[in-house]
């Protein structure tokens, strides 16, 4: 070390005076003061002010806590002697501590969101993968547990330091929070207030030992995957068609009116009147009532308000998109017969119709796939047995 340097550091020992904190930043949460050799001289002014608090260190053991004001360090209103008590020299030498202070202020905007979807079974729609996102605001709560439990001799602590754990919690909150509310994925939009305010008090417990205390909490949005989306659209244009047996009245005399501009006369009026009715009766099926259930007898109306999953064959009220019990599609695609045209669910080996197989034909010199009726194959001209 040169001598300029000894000097310098002479010099610090000898008139540091003024023990204070400027914060320049946006977050820092700790800063520990940069005492040279940990010595402070007695008579030293300490200036804590508004949104801080300063610790003060012996040893290893927190020996007081300093809310805002201004303070002298001497033997007549300094409350660390009567914590530490272990001031038997008095005060003519300079005694070693450490000084932390530490920034209370409200960190706001923070920001947290679900990494990975959360599985969660829905009543409406089954098994529905969540994600979320939002923000919160963070202060010091208890800045002598803070130094104790998180940040330690760390000579600076910043949000970034503590944003991952929160995180992390958060996320463990918000799953238990919605499994323990049961809010239908339909109706999340209209919860957010009282899930931020669970989740908020969830999360105060567990950090309330760190000295630390999340003031505000928000749930910006829950989004759900985009074919459940789809089915709440489905539903809602459902709700608002209102009547179901209005709804058909409407579509009867739009066709009576579009016939009327036909100039097919008689018949255009019966086509007219045909596509009204059969409009109104595909609606009418799709909310689980309709004419032809009520004039069918019990057991018809019975059986066509329910219909097997194809997938779990749990029994589903007609019109629905999803099985409530596993969540997979109730629509099945159907093909024509590669023979007689006929309509077959997906998959059949044989036509119900005219009962041939539905495998198709194959060329014999290149085995292509052949078309229904092709005479020569369109791969290597090869003549077929259609020719």
């Amino acid at each position: 070390m040169s001598i300029i340097d000894k000097i310098k550091d002479a010099a610090m020992n000898q008139f540091i005076e003024v023990i204070e904190w400027l914060d320049d930043s946006q977050d820092t949460l700790v800063y520990r003061f940069p005492v040279a050799g940990q010595e402070i001289k007695n008579g030293a002014q300490l200036i804590v002010r508004e949104s801080q608090a300063a610790v003060f260190v012996f040893e290893g053991q927190i020996g007081d806590v300093f809310t805002p004001g201004k303070y002298e360090i001497d033997g007549g209103n300094t409350p660390i002697l009567s914590k530490l008590g272990a001031w038997k020299f008095g005060f003519n030498s300079p005694f070693k501590s450490e000084v932390y202070f530490v920034n209370t202020k409200q960190f706001t905007d923070m920001k947290w969101g679900t990494s990975n979807p959360i599985m969660l079974r829905d009543a409406d729609f089954g098994m529905v993968q969540l994600r979320a996102f939002g923000a919160y605001s963070l202060r010091v709560a208890s800045p002598g547990d803070f130094i104790k439990e998180i940040a330690g001799t760390n000579a600076q602590f910043s949000t970034d330091d503590i944003e991952g754990q929160l995180k992390r919690a958060i996320v463990t909150e918000f799953s238990d929070s919605l499994g323990e509310l049961k809010i239908p994925a339909i109706e999340l939009a209209s919860q957010y207030k009282e899930l931020g305010e669970k989740i908020r008090g969830q999360i105060n417990e567990d950090f309330k030992g760190y000295g630390l205390e999340v003031t505000k909490f928000y749930v910006e949005n829950v989004s759900v995957p985009e074919e459940v989306q789809d089915a709440i659209n489905r539903r809602a244009a459902m709700g608002a068609l209102g009547n179901v047996d209005n709804y058909m009245k409407f579509q009867a005399a739009d066709a009576l009116r579009d016939a009327a501009q036909n100039e097919g006369g008689g018949a255009g009026l019966g086509a007219g009147l045909g596509a009204g009715f059969a409009v109104g009766n595909q609606m009418a099926g799709a909310f689980g009532a309709g004419p032809q259930a009520s004039t069918s007898g019990g057991a018809a109306g019975a059986s066509s308000a329910t219909v097997a999953c194809p997938t779990c064959n749990k029994a589903n009220a007609a019109g629905v998109k999803f099985c409530a019990e596993c969540g997979g599609k109730m629509e099945i695609a159907q093909v024509p017969c590669v023979k007689c045209n006929a309509t077959l669910r997906e998959g059949a080996k044989f036509c119900s119709e005219c009962g041939s197989t539905q495998e198709k034909a194959k060329c014999a010199g290149c085995q292509h796939e052949l078309a229904p009726g092709a005479k020569f194959c369109p791969e290597c001209g090869t003549k077929t047995e259609a020719a």
